[in-house]
């Protein structure tokens, strides 16, 4: 009668300890799947409309609450879906804006093989009464960014849809100045040029694909906002901790607004398409930003 309890009990006690072992595994290898589903099919399309105010100094009263839409990163090619991205020019379209900036990286490819499909994608980009501006990036030229033969090409092309491609050049927008760099990793940047043409006491925005040229010598001239792309926020960013991948020197400069001090501040958007499908805790991104006047 006493020779085997312990015996009986301890029998269900192993058998349940690897019923939850089994369990907990199963849960732990299908919430893992249901990550991966989720940043390959859902967040890398999940296009987030970022709305902020971006006060500028001495804005001519008639583009006070008026909205400028930044988009960047586009990367049209054979990674990138082009329904998905023409889908958000149709979104960017509905916004209403005054007027566009792309900030670079148009595409992705070798050569000008994408250009044509750059050129239908954005078709569906509904031009903006103030007109539709933007520079390069690095990726615009081409295999290991060194063909501007490719950059020419695809800034021809972008031409004949009425955008305006700036290359260290400024262009008067009803009373406000844009400046627009070409990509710091390409073979024409050139800041000091670009800078040269500017009245800083005028109102002024800046394009610049990479915003490690921020911390420049030659960009110490720059005075007010700096709109930039280039680092995708990293693509996948753990909770409460960094990106683990940015392509930038400066490892601050990740997504979002920043205080680079001598009266400049910078505003990293997180793009539209990527170099591999995958995104996590950092989605593709519109911003519609409403122009006001600094005080």
């Amino acid at each position: 009668m006493d020779s085997s309890p312990a015996e009986v009990d301890e029998k269900p006690e192993k058998l349940l300890t690897r019923r939850r072992l089994l369990a907990i595994g199963g849960g732990l290898v299908g919430g893992a799947a249901a990550v991966g589903l989720y940043t390959w099919r859902i967040e890398p399309h999940w296009v987030e409309i970022v709305r902020r105010d971006l006060p500028i100094e001495n804005l001519p009263k008639p583009l006070v609450g008026r909205t400028l839409v930044q988009l960047s990163d586009l990367h049209v090619g054979k990674v990138v879906d082009s329904d998905y991205m023409i889908a958000s020019m149709k979104l960017t379209s509905s916004l209403n804006p005054d007027v566009v900036v792309v900030t670079g990286d148009f595409m992705s490819s070798r050569g000008p093989e994408q250009i044509d499909e750059v050129v239908r994608v954005l078709s569906h980009l509904t031009p903006p009464p103030l007109g539709c501006l933007a520079i390069l990036g690095n990726h615009d030229y081409g295999y290991q960014w060194r063909h501007p033969r490719v950059a020419d090409e695809l800034v021809a092309r972008l031409a004949t849809l009425g955008i305006r491609t700036l290359r260290n050049e400024t262009l008067m927008v009803d009373g406000l100045q844009l400046v627009g760099l070409d990509d710091l990793w390409g073979p024409n940047f050139d800041a000091e040029k670009s800078f040269s043409q500017v009245d800083w006491k005028g109102p002024t925005l800046t394009l610049c694909h990479n915003p490690d040229a921020v911390d420049r010598r030659d960009f110490r001239p720059c005075r007010g906002w700096v709109l930039a792309g280039h680092t995708h926020g990293g693509q996948c960013k753990p909770p409460f901790l960094p990106p683990p991948l940015l392509p930038v020197k400066n490892r601050r400069y990740t997504a979002g607004e920043f205080d680079i001090g001598e009266g400049r501040r910078l505003y990293i958007n997180r793009g539209l398409g990527y170099l591999r499908r995958v995104r996590f805790n950092m989605r593709p991104e519109i911003t519609a930003f409403r122009l006001t006047a600094a005080t």
